[in-house]
């Protein structure tokens, strides 16, 4: 019986390829990481992508600062008709106390004219006087 020695099936060169190739398109399982195939295979976002949504999440907060701001000027304005309409209701309340003021001074000084031609207008040491006077004419 003859025996046959055979040999590896592969050419030296065939098995350098093999060592120095770079991608086969064939995850291998690393022993020192042991990912599933789902998480090997996972997507990395790309530094375009970071800051892409880098910017869309910033500009979502400036939107949210920006209704904050305008519904706070809102109020603001709201806050500023309010005044303006005490103040001229105070306006006005002012005019008519002032109108009413002066009515009344007009009114006191025809009164004390009044009083004055009447004789009544006399201060108490005026009154004084004038008893001591009468008493006086009344003893002579």
């Amino acid at each position: 019986m003859k025996r046959l020695a055979v040999g590896p099936m592969t050419t030296p060169e065939y098995h350098e390829w093999w060592i120095r190739r770079i991608n086969d398109n064939t995850p291998k399982l690393n022993q020192e990481n042991n990912q599933s195939i789902e998480e090997s295979l996972r997507v990395v976002p790309s530094e375009l992508e970071i800051i892409r949504q880098n910017f869309e999440r910033r500009n979502a907060d400036l939107e949210k600062k920006i209704e904050q701001m305008e519904e706070e000027n809102m109020n603001l304005r709201l806050d500023i008709d309010v005044q303006k309409l005490e103040t001229e209701k105070l306006r006005k309340e002012k005019n008519m106390d002032e109108e009413e003021l002066g009515s009344l001074k007009t009114d006191y000084k025809k009164l004390r004219l009044s009083m004055r031609a009447d004789g009544l207008g006399k201060t108490s040491e005026q009154w004084r006087e004038e008893i001591r006077e009468e008493k006086d004419k009344a003893d002579r």
